[in-house]
Parts: structure tokens; C-alpha cells; sequence
């Protein structure tokens, strides 16, 4: 599946005819979600066929198109298999219990309710909320009318800070040709380097809600000196979202760009396994680690893996610092410390650039097919990777 995006150019009420379909999906969401509450045995099934109740007992709902009603009570249906996958692999913590939504921005069309102009570049929604002809904005050299219709699965409005998006979802797959380099690499993600790989090359950390934090911390105190329900008020929080906006994107395409460049040049590659969701708990830490990205990169680089056909594999990151990459004895160093010196044999490395290469050693010996404890999650390439049964459990800090 393949997703396209444009931006929609319409006139102001079209922009609210927008606004008053999201706000139709998010109702029949949480009506949906309300009769799972308050009934027992409610299956997906169930929450389809309340959809038809809804448009009968309240006239606003029969605007919205009939797909795009079961849309909605699917995304309730989501939140609940979610929560019973939750309860029956008893995740530790909270299990995510459905919550009602209040600031849904999008909403979900199948196959009927809108029409694709021959030009590629209009769409007319046909339902009853009147949105009419909107112009897409976008790539001049990418055409969406080259695909043909039924290809067309799911066509979705966003509302973001600085406009309405309507998201094409195509079947198709995307193959890419990977041109053989010999070339196999472990990567280790940090702060002080963006990630270090098993060659000793870095990329720089972009950090880039860093660099925007004194432009974000001057927003968000005009928005504080503005008036509740004001226009004024209105127009900061506009400017604040567009800035949040701005460090998202930069984040994202950063993220994209290098994990393709990675995977385009290697035939394997390595990465640890972190739990960063725990690794965030650390106060002192969280926002250096949130502003690198670190999931959405390794997200990418599984994603373009499977696009290239290579093997992507994650390993369990217990002793990749302590470790030497040379005699394999342990080096205790606290975070701190950034160089690795082994007095064994006496190694001297980049900190970083010895825990890619133990990772690159863990990921080739479990290709190999030795035998490792289980318990860490599958990789990309449905290899299982973790520690063996000598060595401890320990955390990231300590590595």
C-alpha cells in the first residue's frame, strides 16, 4: 500500500463543510465506543450495523457518506482490539482502555463518496456535507490519475496547522532494485551523534526542537498573554502549531533521507533493540532523546529494508559499550565516559563506534544459526535476536 498526499485548495466554506464532516466522524466514533461500554458481546459487526441507527436517529449523520460512517466505527473497533491484545498478552502497565475522542482532524472515505477529476489534479466529495470541487496542490510531475481508480482503496482528509490534506492509499507495491555492495554494517543510535556505524562514520544529530526552542518558548508566551476565545488568541495557537508543525516535518525527512541512504549502500544491517518508551523516563534525558528520533529512523530503515529485500536485524543491546570488540572482555564506564579503552588488550575506541561493532557481530552470529535465549522480539527479517545465556540482563545506562 502506497500512500500520496496533496494539499486541498477550496474556499472558506468548503473548509467548514471539512471541519463539519471530521467533526460528524469523530461523533459517530464515540457512539460506537459508547455502545461497546455500555453492552456486552459487542463485536465489529455490531458497530457497522449501528452506523445505520445513528443516521437514522440523527439527521447530521446522514450528510456523512455511508462508508465513511463504517470507517469511523471501525476506527473504534481498532482501539478496542487493541486494548483485548493488550489484556491477552498481559502487557505490563496500562492497556490502553478506549478513550473518546475531542480533537479528531481527519476523516476516512472507501470507494464511494468522492470522484477523481481526469485531470489528476480536482476531487469532487459527492456526499451530503457539501465540500463540492477541490483543487490538489502538489508534485507537478506526480499524477494520481495515472493510477487507475479501483487501485484506490481509502482516500482520507487531514486537517493540519497549516491547511487540509486528502491522502490517496493505492495497492500497490513498491520493489525497488538493490544494486549488491558487500557491504554489511551495524549502526549504534546516540545523542552525541546522530548514529555511529561499525566503520567509524557518523552522522551529526540535527537537533532540531534544540535549535526551535527559543522561537517555540517566545510562542507559546504570546499565546499565554492573549485573552481565552479571543481571535488573537486563535491566531498564536495558528503560529504555535505551524512551528511544532515545521520541527515535525524536519525530524521526519531527516529521518527518511537518512535511513534510505543507509540502506541503499549496505547489504545487512544491525541495530539494537532499545525500549525507548523506558529510556524516556530518564527526566534528565527525554527530551534529548525525543528530539532524535530514534524510532521513526529505525522504523524507516526496517521499512526501506523490506523495499530493498535486505536483511534488517535488531539485537538485544545488553554489553554493546562494556563489551571490547577486540578480546570480548567487559569495561565497566558509566554513561559519561565516551571513549572505550580495553586494558587487556589495549584497544582505544570511540565509545559509539565499539558498540556498532559488537552489534554487527551479535546480528552475524545470529545468522549464523547460534543459538540464543529467547524472549526479545522479531526483527525485520523475522530473525529472532537477543543475549546468550551467559550474560546478564542490564540496561542501556549501563552500556
Amino acid at each position: 500500500m502506497r500512500i500520496y498526499e496533496y494539499k486541498l485548495d477550496g474556499s472558506k466554506h468548503q473548509y467548514a463543510a471539512l471541519d463539519e464532516a471530521i467533526r460528524i466522524t469523530q461523533f459517530i466514533r464515540n457512539k460506537c465506543l459508547r455502545l461497546w461500554m455500555d453492552g456486552r458481546g459487542v463485536c465489529k459487526n455490531d458497530l457497522q450495523c449501528y452506523c445505520t441507527v445513528l443516521a437514522q436517529d440523527y439527521s447530521f449523520a446522514t450528510r456523512l457518506n455511508s462508508q465513511a460512517r463504517q470507517a469511523s466505527a471501525d476506527r473504534a473497533w481498532v482501539a478496542i482490539s487493541r486494548f483485548y491484545d493488550h489484556c491477552k498478552s498481559h502487557k505490563p502497565g496500562k492497556k490502553g482502555y478506549p478513550k473518546f475522542q475531542h480533537d479528531n482532524r481527519s476523516v476516512e472515505y472507501k470507494t464511494t463518496g468522492w470522484k477523481l477529476e481526469p485531470d489528476g489534479k480536482h476531487i469532487t466529495f459527492t456526499d451530503g456535507c457539501s465540500i463540492g470541487r477541490l483543487r490538489m496542490v502538489g508534485n507537478p510531475k506526480q499524477k494520481i490519475a495515472d493510477f487507475p481508480v479501483k487501485q484506490i482503496k481509502r482516500v482520507r482528509i487531514v486537517h493540519r496547522a497549516d491547511g487540509y490534506f486528502v491522502q490517496f492509499a493505492v495497492k500497490a507495491d513498491r520493489v525497488i532494485d538493490h544494486v549488491p555492495t558487500g557491504k554489511q554494517v551495524g549502526i549504534d543510535v546516540g545523542l552525541k551523534a546522530y548514529y555511529t556505524d561499525s566503520e567509524g562514520n557518523t552522522v551529526e544529530n540535527p537537533r532540531h526542537y534544540r535549535k526551535a526552542e527559543k522561537k517555540l518558548k517566545r510562542l507559546h508566551r504570546h499565546l499565554c498573554r492573549k485573552h481565552k476565545k479571543s481571535q488573537n488568541r486563535k491566531k498564536a495557537r495558528k503560529q504555535l502549531a505551524r512551528a511544532y508543525l515545521k520541527v515535525h516535518r524536519q525530524r521526519e525527512d531527516f529521518a527518511r533521507k537518512q535511513a534510505s541512504t543507509l540502506v541503499s549502500s549496505h547489504d545487512l544491517i544491525a541495530f539494537e533493540q532499545l525500549q525507548i518508551g523506558n529510556m524516556v523516563k530518564n527526566h534528565h534525558l527525554a527530551k534529548s532523546i525525543h528530539d532524535a528520533g530514534w524510532g521513526r529512523f529505525l522504523c524507516w530503515v526496517k521499512a526501506y529494508g523490506q523495499m530493498h529485500a535486505i536483511p534488517v536485524i535488531a539485537v538485544a543491546p545488553q554489553f554493546t559499550s562494556q563489551q571490547c570488540s577486540a578480546c570480548g572482555a567487559t569495561v565497566k564506564k558509566s554513561l559519561s565516559v565516551r571513549t572505550h579503552i580495553c586494558p587487556g588488550c589495549g584497544l582505544v575506541l570511540d565509545r559509539d563506534h565499539n558498540a556498532a561493532v559488537n552489534i554487527l557481530a551479535k546480528a552475524l552470529a545470529c545468522t549464523l544459526g547460534r543459538r540464543e535465549t529467547s524472549g526479545s522480539p522479531e526483527n525485520a527479517s523475522g530473525q529472532t535476536a537477543s543475549t546468550p545465556l551467559s550474560r546478564r540482563k542490564t540496561s542501556k545506562w549501563a552500556g
